[in-house]
């Protein structure tokens, strides 16, 4: 702090922080009464603010008449550990009662540690008391200690009992929310922000950003970015990252690395990461490989998250041997251990591959034990390649580790059934039945001028419902004349051939692209059909969609839960492997 910047009350407005605090203390005392209250509470913020925390003690107890601005901003050079709490314990026995900003630093320190959820719980209720808990700074603070803690219904009566509601607590509950895992309750507290006239922050469209990303809204993606660009945080970093991150979620890969190439020399390895995760996704090695290898040359050291991205693209695309190498060389040139997460995608792409034997004796000599993904990718391995003694030994692993999950089931059913063994399918599900498991209803989302249209299997509950199914009809009808021959769930062997037909017309994402064709959604030329489903598609469906991007003449992009498929002239850039 410069002696220029000292009022004549003794008070200090602003240092110079490449200063050294005890040399400006020094200058600062000159002249002035060495027990001014304001100069000394200015001087203890310099030391918090240097972390020269034993300072900041020095200067608070030879403070006589310590205020709440005294305690405040001790508690606040603290913050970082829960001896903070204790001098707000000690701030309370002197009766001095805290502020919103107290509070506010407070529940943020309780946000970073471990075993405070009794403690912020303790302060909710003094704030309530004190009537701060509807100041913004407060209320920001209790949102997002909610938020942290996963407490979401809790984050929201915090907001909601907030009076005057600013860009930073919107802020709070945009993020909060879309981090939960409640993307369209974030969306709607960004729409009720625009609504309210309030101005935006990095936060609160980064949240937005998080939420479209989870759904894949790309018009929604577009909206915001819009906004971003006029609210003028579209060069910002965190924003950059998120917009990247969005569309790439929602499979336009060009789009995120147009903003990738916009903010390339700013970013950092989180947005790096973010777009060499995208095209990962897609199985596009060469590009990852390319980006990878700038990244490099920009001076940023790749982290796990890199690595990830890396081999989760050679093995999207099948690259055993480069994914063997890439293992080596994290360990090796990076001096970086492999998590669980790379070595199953080395698994995955020897299973690909066919070298099953190879991908379980990695998988039992890695350095780390195996967990459900490790033994769920080595089943569909061994169920897609037909086998099926190492399916069953498969399916009991991952059994054992999640008992209720009903994809171990699933997955040795589809190896039952393609190698003809029909009494253990029956077997198979007799058990199921026996154990309650039951698999769960396939769910497909299409985006229709800016709407979100859900179906479920079997839906007959949209309002077009009727239109829909005759729609679909017409397509598979055309979709048989090109040669398409529908591939049969196991759990129908005893069905008759129309009632299985139903079964398959009523598949979530069949549903989905018929109402994007009778919503004119497919018209446009160039216009690409996006769905997003919640499982794994199944064969039948990825066999048709083949079909439907002929008929359709159009591009079909189906997120499933494993990866993007996108369908093009009859085929799938997966590979016809997922």
């Amino acid at each position: 702090m410069s002696l220029d910047s000292i009022k004549t009350d003794g008070s200090i407005s602003t240092f110079r922080h490449e200063r050294d605090p005890r040399i400006q203390h020094a200058r600062a005392l000159r002249g002035f009464k060495p027990h001014n209250v304001f100069l000394l509470n200015s001087i203890l913020a310099l030391y918090s603010k240097s972390n020269l925390n034993h300072y900041s003690l020095r200067v608070f107890n030879s403070i006589p008449r310590r205020n709440v601005v005294s305690w405040t901003t001790l508690i606040s050079a603290f913050s970082h550990s829960a001896v903070s709490f204790h001098h707000f314990v000690s701030m309370v026995r002197e009766s001095t009662l805290p502020n919103s900003r107290t509070f506010a630093t407070l529940l943020t320190t309780c946000a970073s540690l471990p075993s405070s959820l009794p403690f912020a719980l303790q302060l909710h209720s003094l704030a309530h008391k004190l009537s701060c808990n509807s100041d913004p700074f407060t209320g920001s603070a209790l949102v997002s200690f909610y938020c942290k803690v996963g407490s979401t219904d809790d984050a929201r009566k915090a907001f909601d009992e907030m009076a005057d509601r600013d860009k930073a607590s919107y802020g709070s509950i945009v993020n909060g929310i879309a981090r939960n895992g409640n993307p369209f309750v974030a969306l709607s507290y960004f729409g009720k922000m625009i609504g309210d006239g309030v101005g935006s922050s990095y936060h609160s469209v980064s949240g937005a950003l998080k939420a479209v990303s989870e759904l894949a809204l790309l018009e929604q993606c577009r909206v915001i970015h819009g906004h971003a660009v006029v609210a003028g945080w579209d060069m910002n970093v965190v924003v950059g990252t998120a917009l990247i991150n969005a569309y790439c979620k929602c499979g336009f890969v060009e789009d995120a690395r147009g903003v990738f190439d916009e903010l390339e020399t700013k970013l950092n390895v989180m947005g790096w990461n973010a777009m060499m995760a995208g095209y990962a996704q897609q199985g596009y090695k060469d590009h990852v490989l390319e980006l990878f290898g700038l990244m490099e040359e920009r001076g940023l050291e790749p982290d796990d998250y890199s690595f990830l991205a890396l081999l989760t693209a050679l093995s999207n695309a099948g690259a055993v041997e480069q994914n063997h190498s890439w293992i080596r060389k994290m360990r090796v040139d990076y001096m970086r251990d492999p998590g669980i997460e790379h070595y199953t995608c080395l698994i995955a792409s020897l299973g690909r591959a066919g070298q099953l034997e190879e991908a379980e004796r990695v998988a039992s000599t890695m350095p780390l034990k195996p967990d459900a993904a490790v033994w769920r990718v080595l089943l569909s391995s061994s169920a897609y390649h037909g086998n099926v003694d190492m399916a069953q030994k498969m399916s009991r692993k991952l059994s054992e580790l999640v008992p209720d999950s009903d994809s171990a089931d699933v997955i040795l059913l589809n190896a039952f059934a393609n190698a003809g063994r029909w009494d253990d399918v029956k077997d198979t599900l007799a058990r199921m039945e026996a154990s309650n498991v039951r698999r769960h209803s396939g769910k497909s989302r299409i985006e229709v001028q800016g709407q979100v249209h859900e179906f479920i299997f079997g839906d007959r509950k949209h309002e077009r419902s009727g239109e829909i199914y005759k729609k679909l009809a017409e397509l598979m009808e055309e979709i048989e004349k090109l040669g398409y021959v529908p591939v049969w769930d196991e759990m129908l062997h005893d069905v008759n051939q129309a009632q299985k037909k139903g079964a398959l017309w009523s598949h979530s994402e069949k549903l989905a692209l018929a109402f994007a064709v009778l919503s004119g959604a497919a018209t446009p030329p160039g216009k690409v059909v996006r769905i997003v489903k919640n499982l794994r598609t199944c064969r039948d469906c990825h066999q048709a969609f083949k079909y439907f991007s002929i008929v359709l003449k159009r591009e079909i992009l189906v997120r499933d839960v494993n990866r993007y498929h996108k369908f093009s002239n009859g085929s799938c850039s997966c590979g016809d492997y997922w």
